[in-house]
């Protein structure tokens, strides 16, 4: 979708967006998989409540990406305008000391939405909190991590979650919900799709920094060892049922490679279904059907996608 009413370009500037026309959104996610739309960059999120009256008033359908990691988009000419949250520096400020993405007060660290996940558990790091160690290498922002209540290796960030700041877009407003108003399962949470998740503070465990460290490295490794990190893709694609492993139900089938067209499954990773060229959403799509359809005949299991996707 194209924004062509010139009232509505003239007055983004003024609500601290910036149009950018016809973008690409291959380009923005990590499948490297997307169809083409307008862009609004949104540097000031107070203006959210007056933004979104203002596509909805002139019929403009959105959608809010954030780091684009765990996405899968349609292919073609999109029929929705995509918003994006700017990572204003510094958002991270450490008591006393300024930092790039949080700020940090004894054990109490308040993060933007936009912020990188990585970089702010290695700047909680830096000021001795730790607790999240797991998720240093789990790319995307710290809003798409809340979202979908980012896991690994034992640690979910809903564990630190002690209030979220959010536009709701069911009643306009900007709210903010403390910790028993959410509920954080696996991979899943209360919040609604179209919530825009804005800020965050969290409540991390003090620790030495040379501890947090050799913990961030031993995941690494882990990492660099069983997932095609160099490939694009958008983690696991399935979740784990109750008590059993997707990636290993999928390797049991001898699936690891099986591709359609430029879309396959990783052979490091059966879980992880990667790009290895110009892959299209259709080609994706059948490819996770497939698998979902091999692993319902021979276990008996339907497995549900943990990756989003938004169809046209």
């Amino acid at each position: 979708m194209r924004i062509s009413e010139p009232h509505i370009a003239t007055a983004l500037p003024k609500l601290g967006v910036d149009l950018r026309p016809g973008v690409g959104l291959t380009e923005m996610t990590s499948l490297g998989i997307g169809g083409t739309t307008d862009l609004l960059r949104i540097r000031d999120y107070r203006h959210l409540p007056e933004l979104i009256g203002m596509l909805r008033d002139a019929g403009i359908r959105h959608r809010f990406l954030g780091g684009g990691t765990n996405v899968l988009i349609a292919d073609g000419e999109l029929p929705w305008v995509v918003l994006q949250l700017v990572s204003q520096q510094p958002d991270v400020r450490i008591e006393g000391k300024e930092a790039e993405t949080t700020l940090v007060n004894a054990n109490v660290a308040h993060v933007a939405a936009a912020a990188d996940l990585g970089r702010t558990v290695t700047l909680c790091a830096k000021a001795n909190l730790g607790g999240m160690e797991g998720l240093v290498g789990v790319p995307g922002s710290v809003g798409g991590a809340l979202r979908m209540n980012a896991g690994a290796y034992g640690t979910q960030i809903g564990s630190f979650v002690r209030e979220v700041e959010v536009f709701r877009a069911a009643s306009g407003r900007i709210e903010t919900l403390r910790d028993d108003e959410i509920r954080f399962d696996y991979r899943h949470t209360s919040f609604a799709p179209d919530d825009i998740m804005l800020a965050v503070k969290l409540e991390l465990p003090s620790k030495p920094y040379g501890e947090i460290l050799q913990g961030i490295r031993l995941c690494n490794q882990k990492r660099r060892a069983s997932q095609p990190l160099n490939q694009k893709s958008a983690g696991c694609i399935f979740k784990n049922p109750p008590g059993a492993s997707a990636g290993k139900m999928i390797d049991d089938l001898g699936l690891k490679g099986f591709r359609v067209g430029d879309a396959a499954v990783s052979d490091r990773h059966a879980n992880f279904f990667v790009n290895t060229g110009r892959a299209t959403c259709a080609e994706m799509r059948a490819l996770i059907e497939h698998v979902r359809a091999q692993v319902s005949g021979r276990f008996g299991v339907e497995l549900e996608e943990e990756v989003i996707f938004w169809s046209a």
